[in-house]
Order: C-alpha cells, then sequence, then structure tokens
C-alpha cells in the first residue's frame, strides 16, 4: 500500500475544543449517536495510530464491502440543514457566486459562532480554523520560495481574490442586511478565509448522476460529519456511498484489524492535495501525481526552434488557429502523468499542428482542421509507450517544452534527490518544507521521464 499522506499536524489550543481531546471526541461522539449516525462496532476514532491528528481505525478484521458508518442526511450540515436554510433561500438570487459556497460559507459563519448550534459537538472535534496551514496562509514570501513553478501560486492568487470578491461584494452586505444574526466585527474576513480553507478541505460534493452531468450544475458543497475525519491516500480502502435517505462509508478492500481506513479526495495531484488540503503524499505514493505544461509553453519552445520571421509569423498563425479550435488557451496547462498524457487530445493537436510545414498547415486549415482517417500520430494515446515512436518533430517540441518547464522551478531534481535521501537533513525542514518538497520532486521526476521518453 502506498505511503500515507497526511495533513499537517495541528496543535489544539484557543478553539472549542480547548477544555480537552478527549473530552471533544466523547461529546461528539454522543452527539452522532442523538442525530441516528450509526457507526459500526468494527471500527473506532482515534489519535493513535494514524497518519495525522483523528483517523478511523479498524477494531477487528473487515472485509471488502462492510459498512462502516451510516450518517442520516438531516445531520449533514448544508444550506439545506442550517438553521439560517429560510434565509439563505429567500436571498438565493443575491448569494449566487462563481465558486457556489457562498451558502454552505455563510451557514458556517453563523452555526460556528452560534453558542446554541446543533453542529456545536462536531465544531468542537476540529482543529482551530486559525491553525490551518494552507499555502493562502503563509507569507507570500515563504510561497513563492517554496512554491514557484508547481502551480500552487497562481491557484493561491486567484483564491486570494476570490475570496476578498466574495466578502466584500456578497457577504458583507448579507450580514448587513441581517445584524441579527450576524456581526461583521466576528464574523470577519479572516475568520471567513479560515472557512473557506474548512470547506476546501472538508466538504464533500455529491456526484451528479451521470445523465445529469452535461445538464445540472454541480451539486453544492456539504459538511459530512464523521466522514471528514478519515484521511486521504491515493490506494484508499474506503469510500463515500450517496442515497437518498443517507450516506455510508463502505471499504473497498479487506482490511485488517490495527489498519488505519482511508478515503479518497478523488484522483487529485500533489499539486492540488497541497494547495486545496494542506499535504502532500511523500514519494512514491501518490499514483495519481501529475505535472502540467504551460500551454503558452509550448508555443514559446516552437517559437525558440523558429530560425526565421516567416517561420516565427507561421508558429503564430498555427497557435491562433489552435486557440479557434479550442485546443489551447493563454491559461491553459497540458497534464502529464505516470503513465500517460491527461490532456492528450490537446497535445497531440498542438503537436501536431505547430510541427506542420507552411503548406501542409495551409491546407489542413482549408479543411478546418478536418482531415480523414489515416494512421498517423492521431490514433496513438500519447503514453509512455507511444512517445518514444512520435514523429521526430513532436518529440522535440515535447522535449523542449518539458526543458523549459524545469527551469521555472527554483532547484533542480538533483538537489531535491539529495535532500529527500538524507533523511538527517530531511527531518531537520519544516513541515511546510517537506510537503512542499514531495510536490515539487514528483513533478520534476515527471518532467525528467518525458524528457527521457522524448529524447
Amino acid at each position: 500500500m502506498a505511503t500515507a499522506a497526511k495533513r499537517p499536524k495541528v496543535a489544539a489550543g484557543g478553539s472549542l475544543a480547548e477544555d480537552g481531546s478527549a473530552d471533544a471526541l466523547s461529546g461528539f461522539l454522543d452527539w452522532c449517536e442523538k442525530v441516528g449516525l450509526e457507526l459500526s462496532p468494527k471500527v473506532y476514532v482515534s489519535k493513535e495510530g494514524t497518519v495525522s491528528d483523528y483517523g478511523l481505525l479498524a477494531r477487528e478484521d473487515l472485509q471488502m464491502g462492510e459498512v462502516l458508518f451510516t450518517i442520516p442526511r438531516a445531520a449533514l450540515l448544508s444550506q439545506h440543514t442550517t438553521s439560517i436554510r429560510s434565509l439563505l433561500e429567500k436571498d438565493q438570487a443575491s448569494l449566487e457566486s462563481q465558486s457556489g459556497w457562498v451558502p454552505l460559507l455563510l451557514s458556517l459563519l453563523h452555526e460556528y459562532t452560534a453558542s446554541n448550534s446543533h453542529w456545536r459537538p462536531y465544531f468542537s472535534l476540529w482543529p482551530d480554523f486559525s491553525r490551518m496551514d494552507h499555502p493562502m496562509f503563509w507569507p507570500e514570501e515563504e510561497r513563492v520560495r517554496l512554491l514557484q513553478g508547481t502551480g500552487i501560486l497562481e491557484a493561491v492568487d486567484k483564491d486570494l481574490a476570490n475570496i476578498q470578491l466574495e466578502y466584500t461584494s456578497i457577504i458583507l452586505p448579507f450580514m448587513e442586511s441581517h445584524l441579527d444574526l450576524f456581526d461583521p466585527k466576528l464574523h470577519t474576513p479572516e475568520l471567513y478565509r479560515r472557512l473557506v480553507a474548512f470547506v476546501m478541505a472538508y466538504s464533500f460534493q455529491e456526484p451528479l448522476d451521470e445523465e445529469d452531468e452535461d445538464e445540472k450544475e454541480p451539486n453544492p458543497p456539504m459538511m459530512v460529519p464523521m466522514a471528514d475525519i478519515l484521511n486521504h491516500v491515493a490506494n484508499h480502502n474506503a469510500n463515500l456511498e450517496y442515497s437518498l435517505e443517507c450516506l455510508k462509508m463502505v471499504t473497498t478492500q479487506p482490511i485488517s484489524k490495527g489498519q488505519e481506513i482511508f478515503n479518497t479526495y478523488g484522483q487529485m495531484a500533489n499539486w492540488q492535495l497541497m494547495h486545496m488540503y494542506g499535504f502532500a503524499e511523500p514519494y512514491p505514493g501518490n499514483t495519481d501525481d501529475t505535472a502540467d505544461i504551460q500551454m503558452v509553453t509550448v508555443r514559446r519552445a516552437a517559437l525558440q526552434g523558429a530560425s526565421t520571421e516567416a517561420e516565427r509569423q507561421l508558429v503564430s498563425e498555427q497557435w491562433d488557429f489552435l486557440c479557434q479550435l479550442e485546443m489551447v488557451g493563454e491559461e491553459g496547462a497540458f497534464v502529464i502523468g505516470w503513465e500517460e498524457v491527461l490532456t492528450e487530445e490537446e497535445l497531440s493537436m498542438t503537436l501536431k499542428v505547430l510541427c506542420m510545414a507552411a503548406e501542409e498547415f495551409k491546407e489542413f486549415k482549408e479543411h478546418e482542421g478536418w482531415e480523414e482517417d489515416t494512421e498517423d500520430e492521431e490514433s496513438f494515446t500519447l503514453s509512455n509507450e507511444t512517445i518514444p515512436r512520435l514523429k521526430a518533430s513532436w518529440k522535440k517540441l515535447l522535449h523542449d517544452s518539458a526543458l523549459l518547464t524545469l527551469e521555472s522551478y527554483s532547484s533542480d531534481l538533483k538537489a531535491e534527490q539529495d535532500l529527500l535521501n538524507d533523511k538527517v537533513i530531511y527531518g531537520k525542514l519544516s513541515q511546510r518544507e517537506q510537503q512542499a518538497l514531495q510536490v515539487r520532486y514528483g513533478q520534476k521526476r515527471i518532467l525528467h521521464q518525458l524528457l527521457e521518453l522524448a529524447s
């Protein structure tokens, strides 16, 4: 089994649980019983024997398909169950946002600070929000130093801008209209940021039915007590199942007595785990890890390979055509996994078009990007097996793009390898430094593998 990922250790203190985590856990489990959450006697919640903080462990051997706990929908904390749900429904139109999270966040702002909240025992189990350690809370200098080139800096910048915009344009006006329930001096932008991180790290989104995926907006996030205690690994051993009346956590493989039970947060690369949850899976545990090559980096590599003004002009025209086909964009990225390219349609078309001679491109453009099916590179999946068989011009462009991407990091692969191999030095790194190193190292390994395949 893969090495377990973990949320950073969080020291308790100044939180609702400051009277002791044992009392908080006992109170939470009593509350679970009252709300109809049924916990199997074969499992238990503990901080002992887990990769980080609380976790769920097997009290005895478990078979595949066993139900670990069942939680009724009434016990979920969402915009539909909060005590201010009627208010949220009434003002629904004014609470629309890019994230779709505003109604849940308003629910959390209210329930977290209301002394008589139905979910108070649930909140008492969690670390104080002021101790959350997502990269958005790091000093900017540290964020740049540790995460440059990973894609996290850009994601955090977008988050902070969106959080500020949502708070000032939606949250604050709503609170000022309901001062009997909210106090802007208590429900501050800082608390709002912390709650955004809480939703990022601990909320669940119910998947749509397959037939609704193209028609409906995604379901809004919700908090699922007990389910959010489970830690994550790519090679997980349990999964959350949804039904009309309740949600169930079910084992996906046999689990031995004493083992920790892991859920999955989805197929997520380390940079995504770090950005949204504040941790990364240690190498080589994350089989879902990826590295991004920015689409504009491939354009830059093509322009560097052009030796005349006419060739550079051709690359610009080819890029504009790819934009028209919606294969590329100024902010998009090609996603490279351990075994294959996850954005293979976009990348294969981009390599194809940018490697065309002028006459070939002219003809291709006249057919608006359509061709008769031929047994050429388009029949390939871009995988570890097929990349070495690509045309030399495609491989060179791919190779040059990977090299340019590696230049965007502040350190090279060998330096990271040396750090990881020296257990003493690695042990002296801060939690942030260790997590960031795992993100960078995995991405660089994938990019170096691509260099070898395309050489």
